[in-house]
């Protein structure tokens, strides 16, 4: 079992992380007590957890944390909302334009 997060750092910017075992919440705490020296999150306190999802695979979470960290600003935004159609209308377009009408 594994779960992808996205947290939302004091400076506004988003990072998306996964966790085997553990639930969010708790690598949330982790993230606010700075266990990780070096991390991303470390001098953008204090975090907030915006998103989390579980997958039974480690291999499908792995998957979708690469996926999500690729995507823009606004596609995870979309997510967090839970705005799928939003999701799959960026998904369609490429570095944020839309594609060109045959």
């Amino acid at each position: 079992m594994a779960w992808v997060y996205i947290l939302q750092c004091a400076d506004g910017s988003f990072y998306t992380g996964m966790t085997r075992g553990e639930e969010p919440d708790q690598r949330l705490s982790e993230h606010q007590m700075k266990l990780s020296a070096g991390a991303y999150t470390a001098s953008r306190l204090p975090v907030r957890l915006v998103y989390s999802e579980y997958f039974e695979l480690v291999a499908d979470a792995i998957f979708a944390e690469r996926k999500i960290k690729g995507w823009s600003r606004a596609k995870k935004e979309a997510l967090i909302k839970g705005d799928w159609a939003l999701v799959q209308r960026l998904s369609s377009r490429r570095r944020g334009k839309p594609r060109a009408q045959s």
